[in-house]
């Protein structure tokens, strides 16, 4: 059973804004066993709109539609899908009715006739109860193929997915089951990974199959399976996971599923052990305090930062010896292992980061190329650092240093295990 997924709007094709609903959509429809053939993104035009339905038609069960069902005249989803099934537009009485109650709670203004037309859909629709916004969503068949029309607002497109569609599809269709497991893993590349696991991976069974999803610093491996039984295909993928990760336990943080971040496997060793950690950036500006601060009772363990983002604030405030500066420049091992050692006595905590580097676009006062990156850990019996050159852009620098101070860290507390 495929699916097809159809975006329009001409805000989607300038790059105003992010085509976030085709990613929720087909992670439902994985979720009950339909497979996503393709994704498009389409004009706010009737031809262009009627063209990919018909392609759509030809190539998968469902096709479902979001945008352009808004009260303006640019929205012309439901006038092109009526020409499509060549049928004519109907107002609904219970779509009205759903209209009139959110405009007497919420809007507290007379009706005016474009939101009144939000109630016309084709006769031959059924009309998808919008409880969240005027919009309906409608299904329609034609032979064995459903489409649906759903609107573009991702609040309003996620309630109508739940609540109707998702419900609609699994009565009507008998779907395989579909499993995708994703494995996150952090300081090793994609090719050390792969050559790491090769006899593994060359015994998979034949139905599961085995991505890589490479990232800055991390790799995410997603096996997926289809099949009938349901328990088989959990008990399969189960048992690969268990000779696979013996084989990857230095770099695995965690499942995707369970939203195990490289921070929030960190976070949990650090409560499960009661310690503490501290940050001092400079190139990094704060981002690693930021991604540390946005889990959940991060205060448990996390103690604070100092972002010296300039030389007279790691001279006055982290106390690094001016003469260390002098001989070595800021960026540098030396300086980066002194920011780590005083943040970590400042703090009074068990770890603690630092970085210290050149992200761009000009190298400022150091000797030290553009992208070059000092990251140091300090414990309280030992404090390294390592260099690392990272290129350009400024964006990508920053980003890959916040990857491997995690990298490091994790290692760090791996160690004292």
């Amino acid at each position: 059973m495929q699916a097809e997924i159809i975006t329009i709007g001409d805000e989607i094709l300038i790059g105003q804004i992010v085509d976030t609903n085709s990613a929720f959509i087909a992670q439902q429809l994985n979720k009950i066993g339909v497979s996503v053939y393709q994704i498009t993104s389409v004009q706010d035009d009737k031809q262009h709109i009627l063209k990919s339905l018909r392609e759509a038609e030809e190539n998968a069960d469902i096709i479902i539609l979001t945008g352009g069902l808004g009260p303006t005249k640019d929205d012309i989803t439901k006038k092109t899908i009526a020409a499509y099934f060549q049928d004519t537009l109907i107002q609904n009485k219970a779509v009205l009715k759903n209209i009139e109650t959110l405009w007497e709670k919420y809007i507290k203004q007379p009706l005016s006739q474009v939101n009144i037309d939000q109630a016309l859909i084709p006769s031959k629709a059924t009309a998808l109860m919008n409880k969240v916004g005027s919009a309906p969503g409608m299904w329609l068949e034609k032979g064995d193929k459903t489409f649906i029309s759903l609107p573009g607002v991702p609040f309003e497109m996620k309630a109508l997915i739940e609540q109707e569609v998702v419900p609609k599809l699994q009565k009507k269709y008998k779907f395989p089951f579909i499993l995708h497991k994703t494995l996150l893993t952090y300081g090793i590349g994609e090719s050390n990974l792969a050559a790491k696991i090769e006899t593994w991976e060359d015994q998979l069974p034949k139905h599961i199959k085995l991505a890589y999803l490479p990232n800055l610093g991390k790799v995410r491996l997603r096996l997926s399976a289809k099949g009938n039984n349901k328990a088989e295909i959990i008990q399969e993928v189960d048992q690969q996971i268990k000779l696979l990760l013996p084989q990857i336990e230095d770099y695995f943080t965690g499942f995707e599923d369970q939203e195990e971040t490289i921070e929030a496997a960190i976070a949990k060793k650090l409560t499960l052990k009661k310690q503490t950690l501290a940050t001092a950036e400079s190139c990094t500006g704060g981002k690693i305090a930021e991604q540390i601060t946005a889990i959940p009772g991060a205060s448990s363990y996390f103690k604070g930062s100092v972002v010296s983002y300039t030389e007279e604030i790691k001279k006055e405030i982290l106390k690094v010896p001016k003469a260390l500066i002098a001989k070595h420049t800021v960026v540098s091992a030396e300086v980066a292992e002194a920011m780590a050692a005083s943040v970590l006595q400042l703090f009074s905590t068990d770890y603690a980061i630092a970085t210290t580097g050149n992200a761009g676009p000009t190298k400022d006062n150091t000797t030290e190329e553009l992208g070059t990156v000092f990251i140091a850990i300090a414990t309280k019996n030992n404090v390294y650092s390592q260099k690392f050159t990272l290129g350009q852009p400024r964006i990508k620098v920053i980003n890959k240093a916040v990857n491997k101070a995690f990298e490091m860290l994790n290692k760090e507390i791996l160690k004292n295990r």
